[in-house]
């Protein structure tokens, strides 16, 4: 199948996949699930590729194992923590603040403002699941190395996400910050392991001429999470509930893994 017709299937897709989820954000009131399908959706598009394009057997296999490893675990934490906290209160505030300034109901916000903005960021940070699979070079050390910084950013992540259920779940650490372990180099070893993990699989997709155009999808993740809706956005409201947290961010790096600082 001609790549073009490959992303031109994914598109419509994800969009299928949004409008579903869409209604029934409508029927309960609440979008914050998008975060845990947004993972199902790079799973979904990845498997989608894997089954319509014709490029290196190896190197398809790869990324999207990879890929469904990276998100079947992120999307099962993320829609078992919705389950248990209920509503997130940032999409809370996002749509109040929408509805209250243009005056949308809810349903034109939840799209508009949710689910086609995700749709549309679905599909970019992807890319290198989808151009990666299409070149027939043979797979090589690039695609290891990939490999390896892309399983990497998937411990890292999955360990990160572990300490702080840990930590919210014990009761004498309840409006404590969470200073140990990963979370001792890095305030947000979650967000790098995600940003890790898509940085290595583009490694993996760049062997190929097409996959190599997907650095825009590794770029993109890397700039929401460190400058938009990931570091900035939760860092605001650690600062007013969480006391020490300012000391916290004076001795411990943002994004990038170092030891603390005094």
């Amino acid at each position: 199948m001609p790549n073009s017709h490959i992303l031109i299937a994914n598109i419509f897709i994800v969009t299928v996949l949004m409008l579903v989820l869409w209604r029934w954000s409508i029927a309960i009131r609440d979008v914050s699930f998008i975060d845990a399908f947004w993972a199902f959706g790079m799973v979904i598009v990845a498997l989608s590729t894997f089954v319509l394009a014709g490029g290196d057997p190896l190197r398809k296999l790869v990324i999207t194992g990879l890929t469904c490893l990276w998100g079947l675990r992120l999307g099962i934490h993320l829609l078992n923590r919705w389950r248990q906290t209920g509503e997130d209160p940032r999409y809370r505030k996002i749509l109040g603040h929408v509805m209250e300034q243009k005056g949308w109901g809810f349903s034109r916000a939840a799209l508009q403002q949710v689910f086609a903005l995700q749709g549309v960021l679905l599909l970019i940070v992807c890319l290198p699941a989808q151009l990666g699979q299409v070149g027939d070079e043979p797979f090589g050390p690039m695609g290891l190395l990939g490999s390896v910084v892309a399983l990497i950013g998937i411990a890292f992540e999955t360990i990160a996400d572990a300490q702080l259920s840990r930590h919210r779940a014990d009761p004498a650490k309840q409006g404590k910050v969470l200073d140990t372990g990963l979370w001792r180099y890095t305030r947000h070893p979650n967000y790098f392991g995600d940003a890790c993990t898509w940085w290595g699989i583009w490694l993996v997709a760049a062997e190929t001429a097409e996959g190599r155009l997907a650095i825009f999808g590794p770029i993109l993740i890397t700039w929401l999470l460190t400058r938009l809706s990931g570091v900035p956005m939760l860092e605001r409201s650690l600062k007013r509930t969480r006391p020490g947290y300012e000391e916290y961010i004076r001795r411990t790096s943002s994004f990038f893994p170092f030891p603390p600082g005094k």
